[in-house]
C-alpha cells in the first residue's frame, strides 16, 4: 500500500507513526499529513498539529492559549497515573507545571544549569570523547564492524550524565538500561505491559535519585545535584520531591536523546560527505552542520506533554475545543517547506553565522521546543555533538555503514538498536 492509500484510511496518526513503514521513514507520512490533514484529530481525541507555524504559535502561546494539566486534572487526560509511578512522576516534572509554580522552578535549575556550568564541562566531554574513539579504534582498524551506537552515541552521554550528576560509572550503567523502557511507557499509545515494565524502570531511578540526593546533602561536590540540594542565597529550596521528579525528567529528557541525536548526525555525515567540511573548519561551521543534523533528524517525534486549550481554538479550519489535549508533531515542522526552504536537503548553510536553532531565513528549529518550556538541555546536547563529529570525522575519515542501521520500533523516540560502521577498504 502507498503513502496515499495508507493516509486515505488513516483514523490516528500516532498508531501510523509507530507502523514499520514509518519507524524507518517517517516523513513521507509526515509530508501527507502536513499538507491533508494538519491539525489531526487522534482516535483518542488527542489532535496533532504538523505545521510548523501553527507548531510555533502554540509552543509560544503556552501559558495563554495552552496550559498544563492541573494536579485535580490528570486522571483526565492521563486515566492510569493514580497507578502508574511513571505517569506520576511526569506529572510532577518541570515541563508540566505553569506559572508561577513553572517560573520558581525554573529559576532554581537555571541559576546552577547555567551555559557557563556546561561550557565548563567541555573539556570532560572532549576527554570522554577521545577515550571512547580510542576504544573503537582497534577494532576498526582489524577491519571489524562496530556498532556506533552502542559503543559511542550511547555511551557518551550516559558518562557525561555521570560527570553532571556526581554519579559514578557504574551507577549511570545500572539506570541506562530503563530509561528507553520509561520512554516507551510513556508514550500516549503504550500498552499496559510497556507502562508496567516502565514503571519498574521509574521505581529503580527513583530510589537511586533520592538517595543520591541524601549523599550529595553529607558529601557536597561541585556537580549539578551538589548544587541544587545546597544552599542558596535566599530561602527558597528545592524539596526533595521536587529533586527527585527534576532529576528523573532531566534523565529521561537528555540521555537517549542525545544519543539517538549523535547517531542521527553521524548517518549524515556519512551520507552527505559533501557537506563535512563544515567539521573541518570553523566552530561557526560545526555548530551550522550540528543545527542542520538536528533539524533534520529530530530524535523526538511529537511532544509528549500534554498541552491544554484554555478555549476553543480553531487553526487551519478545525476547531480544537476547550480542554483538548494538543501536541505538536516537532519533526514534521522541521521539515516543514513554508519554514526551511528544500527541507528535505542537508543543507548546513541554512544555520550558518546564526543564533542558535534560528535559520538565516529566521525560523525557530523545533527539536528542542519554544517558549517557557524549551529544553534545559539544549546546550548540553549541543556542546557533546560539536566535540564529537569533528573528532570522528578527523579520526575516521573513511567510516561508513556496514549495513543499514536497525531502528528502535517507537513511534515516539526515533532512535537505534544498531548501528554498525567499518573503515571503507578494510573490510576483513
Amino acid at each position: 500500500m502507498d503513502v496515499q492509500e495508507t493516509m486515505a484510511s488513516c483514523r490516528d496518526a500516532f498508531a501510523e507513526l509507530a507502523s514499520p513503514a514509518c519507524i524507518q521513514d517517517p516523513y513521507p507520512f509526515m509530508r501527507w499529513l502536513r499538507e491533508h490533514d494538519p491539525v489531526h484529530r487522534a482516535a483518542s481525541g488527542l489532535f496533532l498539529l504538523s505545521r510548523h507555524a501553527d507548531m510555533y504559535w502554540a509552543l509560544k502561546a503556552t501559558g495563554d492559549a495552552f496550559r498544563g494539566p492541573a494536579p485535580g486534572e490528570l486522571a483526565r487526560y492521563f486515566p492510569r497515573a493514580a497507578t502508574s509511578l511513571s505517569l506520576s512522576l511526569l506529572a510532577s516534572t518541570l515541563a508540566m507545571k505553569e506559572p508561577p509554580t513553572h517560573t520558581r522552578l525554573r529559576r532554581l535549575i537555571s541559576r546552577d544549569f547555567t551555559m557557563g556550568q556546561i561550557e565548563k564541562l567541555r573539556p570532560t566531554i572532549a576527554r570522554i570523547v577521545a577515550a571512547r574513539l580510542d576504544g573503537m579504534a582497534p577494532a576498526l582498524e582489524r577491519g571489524e564492524a562496530v556498532d556506533l551506537h552502542r559503543e559511542f552515541a550511547l555511551a557518551l552521554p550516559m558518562l557525561v550524565f555521570g560527570e553532571l550528576f556526581g554519579m559514578p560509572q557504574e551507577d549511570m550503567l545500572g539506570l541506562v538500561a530503563g530509561i528507553s523502557a520509561i520512554l516507551e511507557g510513556l508514550s500516549p499509545h503504550a500498552s499496559d505491559p510497556q507502562l508496567a515494565a516502565a514503571d519498574a524502570a521509574s521505581a529503580r531511578v527513583q530510589a537511586y535519585v533520592g538517595d543520591l540526593i541524601q549523599r550529595k546533602r553529607i558529601d557536597s561536590r561541585h556537580d549539578i545535584v551538589s548544587m541544587l540540594v545546597g544552599a542558596h542565597d535566599d530561602a527558597d529550596m528545592l524539596s526533595d520531591a521536587e529533586l527527585i521528579s527534576m532529576l528523573w525528567g532531566m534523565l529521561l529528557g537528555g540521555f537517549a536523546t542525545t544519543a539517538a541525536a549523535i547517531g542521527h548526525a553521524v548517518l549524515a555525515m556519512l551520507a552527505y560527505p559533501e557537506q563535512r567540511h563544515w567539521l573541518q573548519g570553523d566552530a561557526g561551521g560545526v555548530k551550522a552542520f550540528v543545527e542542520e543534523a538536528l533539524r533534520y533528524d529530530a530524535p523526538a517525534m511529537f511532544s509528549s506533554i500534554p498541552r491544554i486549550a484554555q478555549r476553543d481554538i480553531e487553526l487551519g479550519g478545525v476547531v480544537i475545543p476547550k480542554n483538548a489535549d494538543v501536541r505538536v508533531l516537532i519533526a514534521a515542522g522541521n521539515r516543514d517547506p513554508d519554514a526551511f526552504a528544500d527541507p528535505d536537503r542537508f543543507d548546513p548553510v541554512r544555520f550558518y553565522g546564526t543564533s542558535p536553532g534560528m535559520s538565516i531565513d529566521g525560523k525557530i528549529m523545533l527539536t528542542f521546543g519554544h517558549g517557557i518550556h524549551f529544553c534545559l538541555g539544549a546546550q548540553l546536547a549541543r556542546v557533546q555533538l560539536a566535540e564529537s563529529l569533528p573528532r570522528i570525522q578527523a579520526r575516521f575519515p573513511t567510516l561508513a555503514l556496514v549495513e543499514q542501521p536497525t531502528r528502535e520500533p517507537s513511534a515516539f523516540l526515533r532512535t537505534f538498536r544498531a548501528l554498525p560502521v567499518r573503515l571503507h577498504g578494510q573490510e576483513g
